[in-house]
């Protein structure tokens, strides 16, 4: 910042301590002195829309537009007897679904502990739109499959991820995620392997078992190379996409 001329603005600043339980109850994280000006410390931040919490569950990412849609679930209800099916489901879209879907690919390999929560957004955004009540006999997964036709919230974190990879192999992605993404034959010792021949990609080690698999790094190419062969030698994003729903919404309602 000093090399670029900026001054850092102690009150738009926020800093956090990022790591396991036992790593954070060793930090003493009271406050960082940055040239003079004193940022405090806190134990989640927001960095372009997302929630980090210092062991990166992502708890209060989930929950906090858990509560927004919610509320806009509320407010749409008292309206739902003048609105047309097509204009709720447009207003749902827009006010509940695209916030449960915004930076979603955060939440690769969450416990579905997490995930439930965005799951009965999207179960009470199909109940209004379908006019259905909470505990009448039929499914609400019936509704979601057969009448809007929305992947479960697993689902789609896995085309998230999907459609980034996507962009990665085709030159269509920031260089720092694309160099994530090799494919297995590129490296001259595996050539001879069938996930080679496959063109799958190659799927970094890690040290950890809770942060580790959740990485781009890791579960880009992973959830990739779960793809059939078919579905990932498409090369227009539009098709890609539709073929890759059709997969995913296979899975899901199997």
């Amino acid at each position: 910042m000093s090399s670029n001329r900026l001054k850092l603005n102690a009150e738009k600043k926020q800093f956090t301590c990022l790591g396991t339980r036992y790593q954070l109850a060793i930090i003493d994280g009271s406050n960082l002195l940055v040239n003079g000006s004193a940022v405090d410390f806190l134990r989640a931040v927001t960095c372009l829309g997302v929630t980090l919490d210092q062991e990166l569950t992502f708890a209060d990412h989930i929950r906090r537009p858990t509560g927004r849609c919610f509320h806009s679930l509320r407010q749409l209800h008292s309206i739902r007897r003048i609105l047309t099916t097509d204009t709720i489901t447009t207003l749902v879209n827009a006010l509940v679904v695209s916030r449960i879907d915004y930076c979603n690919a955060v939440l690769a390999g969450m416990h579905d502990i997490h995930l439930r929560q965005h799951q009965r957004v999207l179960n009470a955004a199909a109940r209004l739109i379908a006019r259905k009540r909470k505990y009448d006999s039929v499914s609400i997964s019936a509704t979601l499959r057969d009448a809007l036709h929305w992947l479960p919230i697993r689902q789609r974190v896995e085309f998230k991820l999907s459609v980034l990879v996507f962009n990665c192999m085709h030159n269509m992605a920031p260089s720092y995620l694309s160099t994530m993404c090799q494919p297995v034959a590129d490296n001259a010792g595996r050539r001879h392997l069938r996930s080679a021949a496959r063109g799958d990609l190659a799927v970094p080690a890690t040290r950890t078992l809770r942060y580790g698999p959740r990485s781009f790094a890791v579960a880009g190419p992973s959830t990739w190379n779960s793809l059939p062969a078919l579905i990932r030698s498409c090369h227009l994003t539009s098709a890609f996409r539709r073929d890759l729903k059709t997969e995913l919404f296979a899975r899901a309602y199997h």
